[in-house]
């Protein structure tokens, strides 16, 4: 899956190690990443966090995609700062999950991320540019109803 991941390994995201419900990843921190305060945009963080979250929940073999996730934000992160995301499964039930990622600095944690997994059925549709091959015909929404 991340091999096919071009979001994340074209912002030099790095996948250093993978298992069962597990992933360590790696990010150095760039210029277009840093905001108007001079740290690192939030979103960076939290899609690193993401990132990793993605490979652990998807280590057991169905496709799987978020419910959800969180993210608190502990100590800023800097222009040229190695980030290291370490994602662990807590517990899966049925087609769900929950897994927690630590993104550190060297030994400073810099945000901790939750998320919430789901199995889908099949496989994921192509990419054929038209976003409606991806729309879920089960969900209902405020317009459609």
């Amino acid at each position: 899956m991340f091999s096919a991941d071009e979001a994340s390994r074209g912002l030099g995201i790095e996948l250093l190690e993978h298992g069962a419900g597990t992933a360590v990843l790696r990010m150095t921190v760039t210029p277009a990443m840093v905001n108007g305060h001079k740290i690192t945009h939030g979103g960076y963080v939290f899609l690193l966090a993401d990132t990793a979250f993605a490979c652990a929940c998807n280590s057991h073999g169905p496709v799987t995609v978020a419910a959800g996730a969180d993210i608190t934000f502990v100590a800023p992160a800097y222009e040229g700062d190695v980030l290291v995301a370490t994602a662990e499964e807590r517990t899966r039930f049925g087609r769900s999950g929950i897994y927690d990622v630590s993104v550190r600095r060297g030994e400073e944690v810099i945000a901790e991320f939750r998320g919430r997994s789901r199995s889908i059925t099949g496989t994921p549709p192509e990419s054929t540019g038209d976003t409606t091959a991806h729309r879920t015909p089960s969900t209902t929404t405020k317009e459609s109803r």
